[in-house]
């Protein structure tokens, strides 16, 4: 267990994972509003650190120019996103100075809190090695039929861009083989908030 114990808290940190279009939001907000979980979004972290004057800014103009920079100081992130999904080279390259830095501070986030449970959520959980800060692993399914069918219906989303979203992500197999608890969110909410009581139960932790 990585649970940590401060200021006589025993602290219970989940991370949460799984494919676009399972609908990891809801059970976030779930676990933020009934279980009065502190939830740590890594993209929400990654974007704050690109941000002027933060860890990650001066490493990315260094690395991509000045070019990438907006009349305001802001980083073009549009630009930048345009870059990196076309060139595999250059994602690798801002992975390689946004990941560790997120991580990091999430570490830091994560032993400062006061909270009881604490929940990290992170499109890239596993293989950015967030378990060694985790008691355990959830991965939030659904089909991938019907993660194409919502990827349409609330973002618009094309099948063949699903698909091919869906392709660049780890498998079913894959999350399941690195998960600790799957949790089935193709249903209906009730059904989800039912499973996330259940298993917090076992942990001591009710909803109020």
């Amino acid at each position: 267990m990585n649970g940590k114990e401060q200021i006589g808290i025993v602290k219970k940190i989940i991370g949460v994972t799984g494919g676009v279009g399972a609908g990891k939001s809801s059970v976030l907000n779930i676990l933020e509003k009934e279980f009065h979980a502190c939830v740590i979004i890594a993209d929400e972290v990654g974007r704050k650190l690109m941000e002027p004057g933060q860890t990650c800014y001066d490493r990315i103009v260094e690395t991509f120019g000045r070019e990438m920079v907006l009349d305001d100081g802001r980083l073009d992130r549009e630009q930048l996103s345009q870059l990196v999904f076309q060139d595999k080279k250059q994602l690798e390259a801002l992975n390689a100075i946004v990941h560790p830095a997120v991580k990091a501070e999430i570490k830091r986030l994560t032993a400062e809190s006061e909270s009881r449970l604490i929940v990290i959520e992170a499109a890239l959980l596993i293989e950015e090695g967030y378990r060694e800060l985790c008691d355990e692993l959830w991965y939030v399914y659904v089909p991938a039929q019907e993660r194409i069918k919502r990827l349409y219906e609330n973002r618009g989303y094309s099948e063949v861009k699903s698909y091919a979203i869906i392709s660049n992500q780890l498998s079913d197999t894959q999350f399941r083989q690195n998960c600790d608890f799957l949790l089935d969110n193709s249903r209906s909410i009730e059904a989800t908030r039912s499973q996330i009581e259940k298993r917090l139960a076992e942990s001591g932790i009710q909803a109020s």
